[in-house]
């Protein structure tokens, strides 16, 4: 074996997230065609995309919201088309996912939502899950006076922050993030980034968002992957990306958005 493929064989042993050969058609539409992605262990990884690329696809083909047409999908090292009930609690418990909505129950109080996956895949009791409900409010920035209201009365922000504290809920080694700042203003958003990154920082986890946002790419990400072409096309640093003679690329990081991030996160 060559030294670039021990190296890749190691990384895949060692990474969280691992996608090979992926293909998943819609009808006769094809959106990924051999698709390959490795997230290592404790990086933030920002997947990017023109509209229609198959971000969320993705996303949805790693945590087994979709069963892919072909290729293999594995998360902590086990191939997700082959795990049974157990085992895929077992890796429910060691993820976290922030839906871009929040995916908040109406019906339940904050305090509430944020401690249902306690209740879900442990056999602590109600009061245990309130008391880790408050510490995970507290750890996205929120105050115990929040677990008591409903959905309904939370700003966007404060929803993306309750939809943060549950994903946190089991203290997961890896969380997914689907269009986190989306909705939310320039303050609120760069707010959510600094978040997002002490976080990781300061937890250990490794994070695979979903994003169209700029400013959280250079702001969060130790790594951006870009969807075109129905594949993975790179994936490296904001500061590689902007060398890439990928048309694509070229427009998304070097037209006038991406040269105002740059520039914002220079001055930072």
């Amino acid at each position: 074996m060559s030294a670039a493929g021990y190296s890749a064989a190691k990384d895949d042993a060692d990474a969280p997230i691992v996608v090979r050969g992926l293909v998943n058609r819609f009808g006769d539409h094809t959106v990924h065609d051999g698709l390959n992605l490795t997230v290592r262990k404790g990086e933030v990884m920002g997947l990017v995309g023109g509209s229609g690329a198959g971000k969320t696809v993705l996303l949805n083909s790693i945590i087994g919201l979709r069963r892919p047409d072909e290729g293999e999908v594995r998360v902590f090292g086990k191939d997700m088309s082959d795990v049974d009930d157990a085992e895929m609690e077992e890796i429910e418990r060691r993820w976290g996912v922030l839906f871009q909505s929040g995916a908040l129950w109406s019906s339940l109080t904050v305090r509430e939502n944020v401690g249902a996956p306690v209740i879900e895949h442990t056999n602590l009791g109600p009061d245990l899950a309130d008391e880790i409900a408050d510490l995970k409010l507290a750890l996205v920035g929120l105050s115990p006076v929040a677990g008591d209201l409903k959905p309904s009365e939370l700003s966007g922000g404060m929803k993306k922050r309750v939809g943060l504290a549950r994903a946190l809920a089991l203290d997961p080694e890896l969380v997914f993030l689907d269009e986190p700042t989306a909705g939310l203003d320039p303050i609120g958003a760069a707010a959510f980034d600094t978040l997002i990154r002490d976080l990781a920082t300061n937890l250990g986890l490794t994070v695979f968002m979903v994003t169209h946002d700029l400013d959280s790419l250079y702001a969060v990400c130790d790594r951006v992957a870009v969807i075109a072409d129905k594949k993975i096309v790179a994936h490296a640093t904001v500061q590689e990306l902007e060398k890439s003679d990928h048309p694509w690329i070229r427009e998304y990081f070097l037209g006038p958005r991406g040269r105002a991030a740059a520039a914002a996160e220079e001055t930072t």
